[in-house]
């Protein structure tokens, strides 16, 4: 498919059914182009949104634009919730619904730092993610979903690391914003004691997926959001990871671990949520 077809809505024919194979090969199609366009040498303009540390470039607004267009296209019955324009409500009841922030790491990549992803997911009307996919378009990797079919990256399978502890291994974690969340820092200190490095990079999407990677051994969020975080969630619960809660709630923080340390990371993180709720 050349650039041309990526840009024309129309090249996808309309299909009410739900056919996760097709919505996987446009959702990758998407990321392709997304991916392209993320690398182009300019953001555009950056306006502030809700503070100076919330900020959107012209690119997220293009790409979230591009991918909506796209969508309702391919499946116009479904719903979409994007980080840029709010929620297109579904066209008939009972219809699943797309989460996609065009993207996550909108302040690396307005200052050019070369951390951050396109995100876009599929969701069962009850909210159950179906499909992810989360494009790093700086290492030209695709990690991908299907619910019950594992996680793959560019097409292979992967996996959660197979670690028995934290130490020796590596923390992911993102800041609200500018800030810490409730129970960061006392997490943060436990993790030190046992010799575990955090790395906060600035983008939840990318950071949640390297656990489904098994380049992370584990990751947390202090607000999961649908639009960056189902799609992440998704692909490393697929890859083996364990989630706490098994089922993320908007707003609220999100821990993902590979198995052997799901229950030493678990400990911390009650002890940290209580230390500091």
């Amino acid at each position: 498919m050349n650039d041309r077809d990526r840009d024309d809505p129309a090249q996808y024919p309309t299909d009410d059914a739900l056919d996760l194979d097709r919505a996987l090969t446009i959702a990758t199609d998407l990321a392709a182009w997304a991916s392209q366009t993320i690398r182009h040498p300019r953001a555009g303009e950056v306006r502030e949104k809700a503070s100076p540390a919330d900020i959107v470039t012209q690119t997220d607004e293009t790409i979230e634009t591009h991918v909506r267009a796209v969508l309702r296209s391919a499946f116009p019955t479904h719903g979409i919730e994007g980080e840029e324009y709010g929620t297109h409500e579904p066209a008939t009841p009972n219809a699943p619904y797309w989460v996609v922030d065009p993207v996550d790491g909108t302040t690396n990549y307005a200052h050019g730092i070369g951390w951050c992803s396109f995100s876009l997911g599929l969701a069962a009307p009850d909210g159950t993610p179906l499909l992810g996919l989360v494009a790093d378009p700086w290492r030209g990797e695709t990690f991908t979903a299907i619910r019950g079919r594992g996680a793959h990256l560019n097409g292979t399978p992967i996996h959660a690391a197979a670690h028995t502890t934290l130490t020796g291994h590596i923390f992911l974690t993102e800041w609200a914003a500018h800030a810490h969340w409730p129970g960061l820092d006392s997490l943060l200190a436990a993790l030190s004691h046992r010799h575990c490095t955090t790395r906060v990079m600035g983008s939840t999407a990318l950071s949640l997926s390297q656990v489904a990677a098994g380049r992370a051994t584990a990751a947390a969020i202090g607000e999961f959001h649908a639009v960056d975080g189902l799609p992440a969630y998704l692909i490393a619960t697929e890859a083996g990871a364990v989630a706490l809660p098994p089922v993320p709630a908007y707003d609220e923080p999100l821990l993902l671990a590979a198995p052997g340390v799901a229950g030493e990371m678990a400990g911390l993180w009650h002890a940290a949520q209580g230390g500091e709720a």
